[in-house]
């Protein structure tokens, strides 16, 4: 039966408006992501869809908005059900989604990002002062204050996001599924987030709230939903469970959120950076001046807004980029003119944040991805040739060791969920006896089993091989609790220093990552100085 978003409109707060039943979804290869799931969404409320990576919960989103067709089940909007076959007919129902990486075109200003899909014309040429009165006139309804000129290339994460949100809301959205909302928020963005929100839920809209964050999870929902292996495993109000409760039953057992690591006992230097500076394809710098250093058996966190020089500082440490301007040392050696294998065979080993470009090959197998740094080596050939019994054994080991959740070793990466392709980035740079590693965001998105397994190995390579590592991540709570020190970058400089993270907590931290704060002694060689 079709229906039109309008009728949404006449259910009472407090109903079901959406509800998913039966919901079975098989891959081309055998993999089934769901088995007949059900979750049920009540009109004006907040309901947090919560599970490990690979328990289904992006694939129970796609089937709801039309991006994938379920075997078996069905989907009923206000008591009628509805065939979602792509997401235009998921926005004609009034079902709209905001990816955790936005689909914005960033050269485009505010207003033409928003009406893309249902462009205003003028005979032949498109409207743009019709699209800004559009974006404008929802702006001030929903009191979400934006520019409708401003290019998008200029907006902060959080500003961003907003426009996302009115986008769905503009074309006529009721119902908004928020995959890892405040992935890359602040603590002040995700507060001002959260206000939007449950401002949208007074009016009656109902908001799916995806994320691993447990503790937002338990602070922004009025229900939650466990899905664990492809099943829906139980839906609670939320003041009922715990994140403890939650965690439980997402993994199957209980998981220790809070990180125990011994104080750390630092040897001599290992990265030492010194004026180091750097322009990206425009001619503008990403960051300039950067000093600091990392001793072993120290973790370094790095605090900053996404944009701010993080990424680019990340990849020339390890040779993705070239060194323009200042001087970089591994171990005392400069590594300016050296090539990445040199610079890896000085023991430097990276997590990226780009885990399917730079982290990993989705078309070849779990064994050719963790083991492709060292194939060339002595100990995995036999008579000149790789000794494949051995790199099995090898791969099945390290698959055992990082929990990997995958047919075998043979499997391709790409049949991976997010958060086991980050256990095979993670088996592979935890295992090549770095002593430089750079971790950078090797959290994100994954769920809080596969995290507390990552965070515990990156604090085993601190204690028992005196490991130094450089931690970027946008989780303030993870920096908090693994980092020994943590620098605040900003404008693409270094804006403050703190040796000792004992005294430090998110707000703080997030007033300097916005520039709103910002120390007046320079940040040098990893100590204030006057």
């Amino acid at each position: 039966m079709a229906i039109e978003k309008n009728y949404l409109d006449d259910i009472a707060i407090g109903e079901d408006i959406l509800s998913m039943q039966n919901i079975t979804k098989i891959y081309e290869n055998g993999f089934v992501a769901n088995k007949n799931v059900n979750f049920t969404v009540k009109k004006g409320e907040i309901h947090g869809l919560v599970g490990e990576n690979g328990a289904g919960k992006t694939t129970l989103m796609k089937v709801l908005f039309g991006q994938e067709i379920a075997e078996e089940g069905k989907v009923l909007l206000g008591g009628n059900e509805v065939n979602i076959s792509s997401p235009l007919v998921a926005l004609d129902y009034g079902i709209g989604m905001v990816h955790q990486h936005f689909m914005l075109v960033e050269s485009l200003s505010v207003a033409e990002n928003m009406v893309l899909g249902s462009e205003p014309t003028k005979g032949i040429s498109f409207d743009y002062q019709e699209a800004v009165r559009r974006a404008t006139e929802v702006s001030k309804k929903f009191d979400l204050e934006v520019n409708p000129k401003a290019l998008i290339r200029d907006l902060s994460v959080g500003y961003k996001q907003r426009v996302e949100i009115l986008k769905m809301l503009l074309h006529g959205a009721k119902i908004l599924l928020l995959d890892e909302p405040t992935a890359v928020l602040t603590p002040q963005e995700t507060k001002e987030l959260f206000i939007q929100l449950k401002h949208l839920k007074e009016k009656g809209y109902s908001i799916v709230f995806i994320s691993h964050k447990l503790n937002e999870v338990k602070e922004i929902c009025d229900r939650i939903t466990v899905l664990r292996n492809g099943q829906s495993i139980s839906t609670s109000d939320i003041n009922a469970v715990t994140e403890q409760d939650i965690s439980k039953m997402m993994v199957g057992r209980d998981v220790f959120l809070k990180i125990d690591k011994n104080e750390p006992s630092f040897g001599d230097d290992v990265l030492k950076v010194s004026n180091l500076s750097f322009k990206n394809k425009f001619g503008l710098y990403a960051f300039k001046d950067l000093n600091f250093t990392i001793r072993k058996g120290e973790i370094l966190g790095v605090a900053g807004v996404e944009g701010n020089g993080q990424s680019e500082l990340a990849d020339v440490l390890a040779g993705l980029e070239t060194i323009q301007d200042g001087e970089v040392m591994v171990n005392g050696r400069s590594i300016k003119d050296l090539t990445i294998r040199e610079i890896r065979e000085e023991g430097v080993a990276i997590i990226h944040e780009d885990r399917m470009t730079y982290g990993a090959s989705s078309t070849q197998s779990i064994k050719e991805n963790i083991l492709s740094d060292r194939f060339y080596k002595d100990e995995y050939k036999k008579h000149g040739f790789i000794n494949w019994k051995y790199v099995n054994e090898k791969a099945k080991e390290l698959i055992k060791s990082f929990s990997v959740k995958a047919d075998g070793y043979d499997a391709q990466v790409r049949t991976l969920s997010g958060g086991n392709i980050q256990k095979v980035v993670a088996a592979r740079e935890f295992t090549s006896n770095p002593k430089l590693l750079i971790a950078c965001q090797p959290t994100r998105g994954i769920d809080v089993g596969a995290a507390e397994l990552i965070r515990k190995k990156m604090i085993a390579l601190r204690d028992e091989e005196k490991t130094a590592t450089l931690l970027f991540s946008a989780d303030l709570a993870e920096l908090l609790s693994i980092s020994d020190g943590i620098i605040v970058m900003y404008g693409g400089r270094i804006t403050a220093y703190f040796p000792d993270v004992s005294e430090l907590n998110e707000e703080i931290l997030g007033e300097y990552m916005l520039g709103l704060k910002t120390q007046s002694l320079e940040v040098a060689g990893g100590v204030l100085v006057d």
